[in-house]
């Protein structure tokens, strides 16, 4: 695989055009997007990126900590833990989030964090949100997807929160996504095995946000025989299953980007320009009916887990997807220095959604390369 930051001439439709060009830029306000992480990163990755180990990476996020005080560095602390484990898992999101950076020369700022979650016994959506309630956010709308037997519900951000002027957690608060599946909709015996695990918790629920942050499970490593039931039934159960409540995804606001990245059609380009797979379910760009939230996403990555029965085997991990909100029809007469988020479409969609839940399903794992 080869990494290229070279940006061809592309045209954003409805958008003029803006060649990218790395010429020297005026110096920013903005911290450079570095994380800690352990990974073992392909080859072809590497020879592009570098890693940041423990001491270098926090001396990295002091900066945008220390402008933070209070209950706020507490909570953006925990999602920097959940950020961490996310990337030392998910190497392809870590190189698209170096390869982003280098490219656009400016921060990075997240759409949303995800999370799936079991409906049952109070490991549902609520087991999750109320971290983020406590903090300020916002229930929003519900989403339903019958097919699959989910449901999510969406929370925004505190208004009050610190802006932040750095990258990633430590830049503006996202919007989090969090799913369930409705086990009750589920066979007997595909709910016996949840059920079974969410028991071998105790009170496992109660601290979700914390599992997260620290990678681990709160319940009982399973069976390998248990996790492949599981997953011929729904691919959503098994995931949850090994991985528990650890972040699913994270989404770059490409409207936010500076160069001509901001067009999710050209930010898609780049990546398979990269040789990197998307998402290719009902299409690479995922689109919804107001033509105003335009979504695509990376084929999950996959590691070995050492299941409670000693089998080691690949399961899915996480991925990483963009997300691109335009402005609202009575905003479009804005200039673009004046358009702020709230100028923009908010909120989710069904359709998209349902395609992008898909990035962690072995269809699309099994689909081919970019």
């Amino acid at each position: 695989m080869r990494i290229s930051t070279m940006l061809s001439p592309l045209r954003c439709p409805g958008k003029p055009s803006a060649f990218f060009s790395f010429s020297p830029f005026k110096p920013q306000s903005f911290v450079s997007f570095q994380k800690s992480s352990s990974l073992e990163i392909p080859v072809s990755i590497k020879q592009h990126r570098y890693l940041c180990m423990s001491s270098s990476a926090k001396s990295e996020y002091e900066p945008q900590r220390s402008s933070i005080q209070g209950g706020e560095a507490f909570f953006r602390s925990v999602l920097e833990g959940m950020e961490s484990v996310y990337l030392s898992r998910n190497p392809t999101a870590k190189a698209i989030l170096d390869l982003v950076e280098s490219a656009d020369k400016s921060q990075i700022c997240y759409d949303h964090l995800a999370f799936r979650t079991f409906g049952v016994n109070g490991y549902g959506i609520d087991s999750m949100a109320s971290f983020f309630l406590d903090y300020g956010y916002t229930t929003q709308e519900e989403l339903r997807f019958p097919a699959k037997k989910l449901k999510a519900l969406w929370f925004s951000p505190p208004r009050n929160s610190f802006p932040g002027s750095g990258s990633g957690v430590y830049g503006p608060l996202p919007r989090v996504f969090i799913s369930e599946l409705l086990v009750d909709q589920m066979s007997p015996q595909a709910q016996e095995i949840i059920r079974r695990y969410t028991s071998t918790s105790g009170k496992g629920h109660k601290y979700a946000a914390l599992a997260s942050s620290l990678g681990i499970l709160v319940w009982d490593k399973p069976l390998y025989s248990e996790f492949q039931t599981l997953a011929s039934e729904s691919e959503y159960a098994a995931w949850t299953l090994v991985n528990g409540y650890a972040l699913n995804h994270v989404t770059i606001s490409t409207h936010r980007l500076k160069s001509q990245l901001r067009c999710i059609k050209n930010l898609n380009q780049f990546i398979e320009d990269n040789n990197i797979k998307l998402n290719s379910e009902g299409g690479v760009l995922k689109v919804s009916p107001d033509g105003l939230l335009q979504q695509s996403s990376t084929v999950a990555d996959s590691t070995d887990f050492q299941f409670s029965d000693g089998i080691n085997n690949s399961v899915p991990r996480s991925y990483i997807e963009f997300a691109e909100r335009l402005v609202l029809p009575q905003y479009r007469n804005l200039p673009d220095s004046e358009v702020k988020e709230y100028h923009r479409r908010d909120g989710f969609e069904v359709g998209n959604a349902d395609k992008i839940f898909e990035s962690t399903s072995k269809v699309q794992q099994l689909s081919g390369t970019a």
